[in-house]
């Protein structure tokens, strides 16, 4: 056998070898996301011949296609359509979307891609936390993932400031808590002249591979290392109208005396002259 086609024998081996392997997608919380459909026949213009089945906690359950629509059978189908390549489109995901994807073409399950969707949030806690009246506040960083999957890491949920440095056990502004399985907690402190971004990142083997900002803004009160906001003084505050108005018919009433008051005294120069 000629060396080119040992080569070509290879290359259509490791073709082979990776077009089953899953894919694994990272999305942020609120965010849309495309989920391929690469069993999909290109010819299928309709996708009438696709099915989309989901896994979350390792059941099954059909997303209903019929004619290449998704049936609006629930409140989370609602949200979900499929795209001119068959590929499922789920707008402004949430955590309940986290799961196993596979998209089969046919009746022969040899004909189906996995993907496997994950979702990164972030939020205060607790959220309804008053910035106005809290110096600091808490923040929690969570990547929803499907069950079958291996657990996080250590330190694979992290957090980052502006300048790329790991926030790790306590520093100025910040103090890291914890990171219990997939989930990270940072409190964090108002800042003196501005608010910072902190920036949390799910790693898989030294690669980032989601990542969200949050910039906690805080308003009003006084913080430790914070200048308290000087008292207004009554002359700063806006005038209402009544008193505008007052102000604009004095002034009026000034000027009237004023010119009053010149013509009598030229009308009195006059009469001494004469």
């Amino acid at each position: 056998m000629s060396l080119l086609g040992l080569i070509l024998i290879f290359v259509l081996h490791f073709e082979a070898g990776i077009s089953g392997e899953p894919i694994y997608l990272y999305n942020r919380s609120g965010h849309d996301v495309i989920l391929p459909c690469a069993s999909a026949s290109p010819s299928d213009t309709t996708c009438s011949n696709v099915t989309w089945i989901y896994s979350r906690d390792r059941s099954q359950s059909f997303i209903e296609v019929w004619e290449g629509k998704v049936e609006k059978s629930s409140a989370r189908a609602a949200r979900m359509s499929l795209d001119t390549s068959c590929s499922l489109v789920i707008n402004n995901i949430t955590a309940e979307d986290i799961g196993q994807y596979a998209c089969r073409h046919g009746t022969s399950p040899n004909q189906s891609a996995t993907v496997y969707l994950s979702v990164l949030t972030i939020s205060p806690s607790p959220p309804d936390a008053d910035p106005e009246r809290d110096g600091e506040v808490t923040l929690v960083c969570s990547v929803s993932r499907h069950n079958g999957l291996d657990p996080c890491q250590l330190n694979s949920v992290r957090w980052v400031n502006e300048t790329g440095t790991v926030l790790l056990d306590e520093g100025v502004g910040y103090k890291f808590l914890r990171q219990m399985s997939c989930v990270s907690v940072l409190k964090v402190k108002r800042q003196s002249g501005h608010n910072r971004t902190y920036t949390c990142q799910f790693v898989d083997e030294n690669n980032v591979k989601i990542e969200a900002d949050y910039t906690p803004v805080f308003i009003g009160g006084t913080g430790d290392d914070q200048p308290e906001k000087p008292h207004s003084d009554s002359t700063d505050w806006p005038l209402s109208p009544i008193m505008l108005a007052l102000r604009i018919t004095g002034l009026i009433l000034m000027i009237v005396i004023t010119v009053l008051v010149i013509r009598h005294r030229g009308e009195e120069t006059q009469t001494i002259i004469w």
